[in-house]
């Protein structure tokens, strides 16, 4: 069931798992291990953390993920999703913060997994996401243009103008070996894809700038003389400081990373199971996903989730149960181990390389173009989602552009909602000839007023029921509100309602409903509305509130 919450690898082992199988996971978890390592690195470098940082989380998460979670194929780790919130919280509160914003975040994971969240995410607004993502593409962009062109500053602004501007200022200082390390490595990992989309342009475009630079002997910096060292094994646990005034700050900006963890992994397993044919248990993956972000922060790491561009990877090179995504966290422990110190002869500008790379194919720029000939309100969310992201902060371009998208889409539904006089002067033209509910066909009696409405009677539409109202002069004897096209009401709708039947009794006559669906019945019902109006108020259809009306306007002698 797509509720149930039990990792798939119990399901995998219950179902059976077989030595072709397993040789197909080995492949496939050994080579998307290889794929995974200079984007740990490269992610990390790029978050304002060290480099071993982004292997410690790849590791960790892999095969916390990859035990626990709800995909067959899902490959976890550090990903370009984070890069702005981690790079903020870093400078401004350092490692601390965000261990605790990522600890924070895996509890939120956790909790949304045990509520059965997963299946409420996909109410994320589409320009929202198209908007925070081409953001942070154009961010991560910017970063890469220091080490890209080898540009000689010791300091780069974090606000995305004082660093462009900075650029420019410093654009005299190019290092033309950095550039052409940099231009090869990007001209190698768009087109390795054509040569073999099986062993990963990054990991050519690594090797060949790294021998490049050793053997030319190439004035470019590397990750040994930025960083130092990359250590070759894990680090022991610990736990970070927690002060209740840091776990106060860093509360939002957890929600903002346990928001893109939930909506990455799960975007992340909804593709694996396009391509594999499979369906994934949301709940149990995002639990997974806290789970992996509360121990990652122990072991040094950063936030993790699902990697869409790892998790293809895995599944064309043939990965087909979780254990693949154990066999990858594995290669890259022992890389890590047996190979790690010379992760520090990598030259920058390659790495810059990559990330630009990524940045392009998380831009969404498709998607982002034909957004933009959307309705004006979809435009504006995506814009002011995109515009917040690169210039303010990523927590508060997805915090407003949620609201405002809410509050566009009430508008929206606010405008779809009409409430009509029907009692004078219908046009039988306005209503199907053949309908055999068409009130036109019906007669109203002296002293009945009928209203109907149309759409849901929510808060963001009450108004245009109040004016309808207001345009009654003096109370009918009866009035009827015809209810069969509102799907929904709210609290507010029925105080609405409580307020109509309030003046029509006060003024002596009688308030009916006729066509009242489930939803809106079983809300009167529960506000005690239905108890106060009586049920013999409440008509099924608009021919038996016409014959009380007639029962009331001329009782029996």
């Amino acid at each position: 069931m797509h509720s149930r919450l039990q990792p798939k690898l119990i399901t995998v082992l219950r179902e059976g798992y077989t030595k072709k199988q397993g040789a197909a996971d080995l492949v496939a978890g050994v080579i998307v291990g290889i794929v995974a390592l200079p984007l740990a690195i490269a992610f990390a470098i790029a978050s304002g953390v060290k480099p071993e940082q982004g292997l410690y989380t790849a590791i960790i998460a892999g095969l916390v993920i990859g035990a626990l979670g709800g995909s067959r194929a899902q490959i976890s780790g550090p990903t370009g999703a984070f890069i702005v919130i981690i790079y903020g919280i870093v400078q401004q509160y350092g490692y601390d913060g965000l261990a605790i914003a990522t600890i924070i975040a895996g509890f939120i994971l956790i909790v949304m997994g045990l509520m059965r969240m997963g299946a409420f995410l996909k109410f994320i607004p589409f320009p929202v996401t198209v908007g925070f993502t081409t953001g942070i593409a154009l961010i991560i962009f910017s970063g890469q243009i220091r080490d890209f062109f080898g540009l000689k500053m010791t300091n780069v602004p974090a606000d995305f103008v004082e660093k462009w501007a900075a650029y420019f200022h410093h654009f005299s200082t190019v290092s033309w070996q950095a550039l052409v390390v940099g231009a090869l490595s990007l001209l190698i990992v768009f087109l390795w894809p054509r040569v073999t989309p099986r062993i990963p342009g990054s990991l050519i475009a690594i090797i060949v700038a790294t021998v490049a630079v050793r053997l030319l002997d190439l004035n470019v910096e590397t990750i040994g003389s930025r960083f130092g060292g990359v250590p070759n094994m894990l680090p022991a646990p610990h736990f970070p400081h927690l002060t209740w005034g840091l776990i106060t700050k860093m509360f939002s900006p957890a929600i903002t990373i346990a928001l893109l963890a939930a909506i990455e992994s799960l975007l992340a397993a909804v593709v694996a199971d396009g391509m594999m044919g499979a369906r994934h248990r949301s709940n149990m993956e995002l639990i997974a996903q806290g789970v992996a972000n509360i121990i990652s922060p122990v072991f040094q790491g950063i936030p993790a989730t699902g990697a869409i561009a790892r998790t293809a990877t895995n599944i064309k090179s043939g990965g087909r149960t979780p254990f693949a995504a154990i066999i990858h966290a594995i290669t890259l422990l022992l890389i890590m181990l047996f190979f790690g110190r010379w992760a520090a002869l990598i030259p920058m500008p390659a790495l810059a390389a990559i990330l630009i790379f990524v940045a392009y194919n998380m831009s969404e720029y498709h998607a982002f173009l034909k957004l933009l000939r959307s309705p004006k309100s979809d435009v504006a969310v995506l814009l002011v989602t995109f515009f917040l992201t690169v210039l303010i902060d990523l927590t508060v371009a997805i915090q407003v552009g949620v609201v405002l998208a809410a509050f566009l889409f009430m508008k929206r539904m606010s405008e779809v909602a009409q409430v009509n006089s029907i009692t004078d002067d219908v046009k039988e033209e306005e209503e199907e000839e053949d309908n055999p509910r068409a009130i036109s066909k019906r007669v109203i009696p002296p002293g009945v007023e009928v209203f109907e409405v149309f759409g849901s009677l929510f808060f963001g539409a009450i108004e245009r029921f109040k004016d309808a109202m207001r345009r009654v002069g003096k109370a009918p004897k009866v009035l009827i509100i015809r209810m069969r096209m509102v799907p929904a009401v709210d609290a507010t709708g029925l105080q609405a309602l409580e307020d109509a039947l309030e003046r029509t009794r006060r003024e002596g006559g009688t308030l009916m409903l006729t066509g009242v669906a489930e939803q809106p019945l079983r809300a009167m019902e529960q506000s005690g509305f239905l108890k106060r109006l009586g049920r013999e108020n409440v008509m099924e259809n608009i021919d038996e509130a016409l014959r009380r009306a007639r029962e009331i306007l001329e009782p029996p002698a």
